[in-house]
């Protein structure tokens, strides 16, 4: 483990993805502190989400959400139990005393504790976009683990999307450097996998955390020690996927064996 003098400050919203970070960065590193940003209420995500998409697939989106998703959840449950098991994952809760919230990443409040805490590296995960006066504020590289093979699948689920385009080949995870962008930031590692049969759209991301894990340790590694670099950038169209519609899901899962 490295000491005080090489603090590492992990900014994330909350969920069971950033408790298995935490603890598999912390086995590595002194993890100074977890600035959590507040969700984000559900009514502003509809709004701002209609806006881009309409009402249309914003509904369809939402009736996937409250119908399938419970759904997937309670019949793979022993699939997500394996996995963590199987890949030794901790997502037992954060020290409380590790943690300090925040109404934004991009807050004032956050920018005086980066400030404060003057990391050498900072860990993303689970944030809304970071702003520029965020990435400028310490003089240190960003760097964030993405469910997805960038920029060919930026935003949302971009396994369970490749292997709806039929693209299996490129389902997987990437660490990257961040902008302000989303997920367009500098290629550090990429790793593909292969679901097995068992798995469906609430396990991919669980292979996706264990394959990205040890990648984002190298990258933080790579950081400490002043070796970051950028890997060339994957062949094909960059685009950006957000949740599947209730009809999205049926009809690959029943048309492909999507799951």
């Amino acid at each position: 483990m490295l000491n005080e003098d090489s603090p590492l400050v992990l900014m994330a919203g909350p969920g069971v993805s950033t408790n298995i970070l935490y603890h598999a960065l912390e086995q590595e590193f002194t993890v100074v502190r977890v600035i959590m940003e507040k969700s984000v209420s559900r009514r502003q995500l509809v709004k701002n989400r209609v806006k881009r998409l309409g009402y249309m697939k914003v509904g369809g989106q939402i009736l996937f959400q409250l119908l399938m998703v419970p759904f997937l959840t309670g019949t793979g449950q022993n699939r997500i139990d394996q996995i963590q098991r199987q890949y030794y994952m901790d997502a037992s809760p954060i020290p409380a005393d590790t943690i300090t919230y925040v109404d934004s990443v991009n807050s004032k409040a956050a920018i005086e504790l980066l400030l404060e805490l003057n990391p050498k590296v900072v860990v993303i995960n689970g944030t809304r976009i970071i702003s520029s006066n965020v990435l400028s504020c310490v003089p240190v590289h960003f760097i964030n683990m993405h469910a997805g093979i960038t920029p060919l699948y930026r935003g949302v689920h971009g396994g369970y999307w490749a292997l709806y385009e039929k693209d299996v080949g490129n389902c997987g995870v990437t660490v990257h450097l961040v902008d302000q962008g989303i997920d367009t930031g500098g290629i550090l590692y990429q790793e593909r996998i292969k679901p097995s049969r068992k798995d469906t759209f609430v396990t991919y991301p669980y292979l996706q955390i264990a394959a990205g894990i040890p990648l984002i340790i190298v990258a933080v590694r790579d950081a400490l020690a002043g070796k970051i670099q950028i890997k060339t950038t994957p062949v094909g169209t960059s685009r950006l996927y957000y949740h599947p519609t209730l009809c999205q899901y049926i009809c690959a899962r029943i048309g492909w064996g999507i799951k």
